[in-house]
């Protein structure tokens, strides 16, 4: 009995972590990071002691949770880059990345540094930026996309995406299509595109 009880005490200690991030992916999905711990660890079926336990900070528990996403950011502006076709590869991006945030409300804010001493995200956030910026250089030069383009209008796009609020998973996937395919039409070479007002500067929240 005494062999078996460290092993037993072990698996139950990993079931409680994976009660606990799978309660906060979901909740995290749904309603964002401003989740209390507290509805977390109500969600997860265990004490508030035993959340603390495995995840002392929210921002530890939200580095956990969405490392999945951040790798699918990592693989979406790689293989944006390796297009031969920078504008193909740079639409790409754009569609990939709504779509990724459309899924889940609490990884957009999490990418947009609502909780900046994560610091797993601002290594992964930099990587992203600075990829996006090589492909927007390389499109830029192939004719495509349009020369007043900015890493801040990229961010904009973010942000404004944040605020699709429909009533199901599938009519935000559905609209999050429709607002890519519009930004990419915006973000396009055109003989009629009228000079635009001055950049924001949104780029420093950006490590």
């Amino acid at each position: 009995m005494t062999d078996r009880l460290p092993h037993a005490l072990r698996s139950d200690a990993l079931d409680n972590r994976e009660r606990v991030l799978d309660a906060a992916r979901a909740l995290f999905a749904t309603e964002g990071l401003n989740v209390p711990m507290r509805e977390i660890a109500r969600h997860a079926g265990v004490g508030p002691a035993t959340l603390y336990r495995r995840f002392p900070t929210k921002q530890t528990l939200v580095t956990e949770v969405f490392q999945d996403q951040m790798r699918a950011c990592h693989t979406i502006v790689d293989e944006g880059l390796a297009d031969p076709d920078p504008w193909r590869g740079f639409r790409r991006v754009v569609e990939r990345t709504c779509e990724l945030h459309a899924h889940n409300r609490g990884f957009t804010e999490a990418f947009m540094s609502a909780f900046p001493d994560a610091v797993d995200f601002a290594a992964d956030r930099a990587y992203a930026m600075n990829a996006i910026a090589e492909l927007a250089r390389r499109a830029k030069e192939a004719g495509r996309l349009r020369p007043d383009f900015v890493l801040d209008d990229l961010i904009l796009m973010l942000m404004a995406h944040r605020g699709i609020h429909v009533p199901s998973a599938a009519a935000r996937v559905t609209a999050s299509r429709r607002f890519a395919a519009l930004v990419i039409q915006a973000f396009q070479v055109s003989a009629t595109h009228q000079p635009l007002p001055p950049v924001p500067r949104l780029a420093p929240a950006f490590p």
